[in-house]
């Protein structure tokens, strides 16, 4: 199983990226997809998961109204749009198939994992 993770980069406050997750339908066409971030010194955090067919979706607190998850079922694919950018959002990204359908925050429900992709956001 293979997921692997694109877009991050390095961007000013106040940008955006665009996160992307490729993986296999096999692999996800009947689970929801999540996104989750770490920096250093820190726990991986939760971030964003939409359910296996786009339909819902949720997100952490401190990315309401900036950051939009998205799928493409047909791609075995899913985004993270990532708008008003600011520096406490640098961190690694990982995205992640769950075990279920509708999204969940634990990563614990989460059973494959991409390689991360780094985002750094400079004030």
């Amino acid at each position: 199983v293979q997921l692997q993770a694109s877009g991050g980069g390095l961007v000013q406050a106040g940008g955006s990226l665009r996160l992307s997750c490729a993986t296999s339908r096999r692999t996800s066409s009947n689970n929801a997809m999540g996104w989750f971030r770490q920096s250093p010194g820190k726990e991986r955090e939760f971030v964003a998961a939409v359910s296996w067919n786009g339909g819902s979706t949720i997100y952490a607190d401190s990315v309401v109204g900036r950051f939009t998850i998205s799928r493409d079922y047909g791609k075995a694919a899913a985004y993270l749009q990532m708008n008003s950018l600011r520096p406490e959002d640098t961190a690694v990204y990982y995205c992640a198939v769950n075990r279920r359908a509708l999204p969940t925050r634990q990563s614990s429900e989460y059973s494959y994992w991409g390689q991360g992709t780094q985002v750094t956001v400079s004030s």
